[in-house]
């Protein structure tokens, strides 16, 4: 059995990363809370350092390294948001960093890995990145793990203390699913505030691998094509899916074009410029209201963690022409 992570993990994780992480806003939403007849909060990881959560579990894992283990480099395989964060952190501890991405992940994500000084090394394709990197590890480089590590989802839990603390009335919380870290520490901080609450994960079409391995009974390699590239991952881990088995309601599959809706949605009605990858979560909290919102029951309080908002204007508009959005 995989153990889980603990919530006594995630608040040591939170004193770790006191001082290198923004704690960033938690805030209702008059406009989606319109759009969708509930009330809804934002957790707005879109401020964080490196526009996406991911500082807060590579911060957790860099500051557990021993002083050998960072002197030799920095190392990870990433689809965009986690390499633009390893490559800032690393730049602000003075620490060198090697960043291996598939050709597709977006220019500016490359661009940015460029400008904090990290070697980014293009690979034809996901499954090629991870390829490339076990060669980078004969250097005797650091290898990161972008989800596949509970120390790193210790620290993306610190989003769900976060969220709980300022919002205790949340019902419902919607996260996004790449490889699967930041719902599982958001479960185990969000479940431990209060049992009832359910934590619901998002995906999008073509980058469905935890719908896959729930259906499976184990981790299914994938070869993602969804346009939200952040959540690309090429499977899952038995860490995160033994997370996603015991403190997910479910997990939802959303098409690529209406997260684009989503994405348009939460620019114009909560004025938050966010990712595909976030912008996911709109249509989801229909299907969630739907189910929860039965004669009888209270009606939801919903809680969506805005995971990203690393797109560019000329992206999205690219994506509205794509899907007629």
């Amino acid at each position: 059995m995989t153990t889980l992570v603990t919530v006594d993990a995630v608040h040591r994780a939170a004193a770790a990363i006191a001082g290198h992480v923004l704690r960033t806003p938690s805030v209702d939403s008059p406009g989606l809370a319109a759009l969708l007849g509930r009330p809804v909060a934002l957790k707005l990881e879109i401020l964080q350092m490196s526009g996406c959560f991911k500082p807060r579990g590579i911060v957790n894992k860099v500051l557990s390294l021993t002083e050998a283990e960072r002197a030799r480099g920095l190392l990870t395989v990433t689809g965009g948001n986690h390499g633009i964060a390893l490559a800032l952190i690393a730049r602000r501890m003075g620490l060198q960093a090697v960043i291996v991405m598939p050709a597709a992940a977006p220019e500016r994500s490359k661009a940015r890995v460029r400008a904090d000084g990290a070697e980014l090394i293009e690979a034809p394709d996901v499954t090629a990145a991870f390829a490339i990197a076990d060669e980078q590890r004969a250097r005797g480089l650091t290898y990161l793990h972008a989800y596949d590590d509970p120390v790193i989802v210790a620290g993306h839990g610190t989003v769900g203390l976060e969220f709980a603390a300022d919002v205790p009335d949340l019902t419902d919380v919607l996260v996004s699913i790449g490889g699967g870290a930041l719902s599982a520490g958001v479960a185990v901080a969000l479940k431990a505030a209060n049992p009832a609450i359910r934590v619901w994960g998002v995906e999008t079409e073509g980058a469905d691998a935890m719908t896959r391995a729930l259906a499976a009974g184990a981790p299914v390699p994938i070869r993602p094509t969804s346009i939200s590239s952040t959540l690309g991952a090429p499977v899952v881990s038995e860490l995160t899916l033994a997370h996603a088995r015991e403190l997910l309601e479910d997990v939802l599959v959303v098409p690529d074009a209406e997260a684009v809706a989503g994405t348009v949605a939460l620019a114009e009605e909560a004025r938050c410029w966010t990712e595909p990858a976030a912008g996911c979560l709109v249509p989801a909290a229909r299907t969630v209201i739907a189910r929860t919102g039965g004669e009888g029951r209270p009606a939801a309080r919903l809680g969506l963690v805005l995971c990203g908002g690393n797109a560019t204007v000329e992206q999205l508009a690219g994506w509205r022409r794509r899907f007629g959005v």
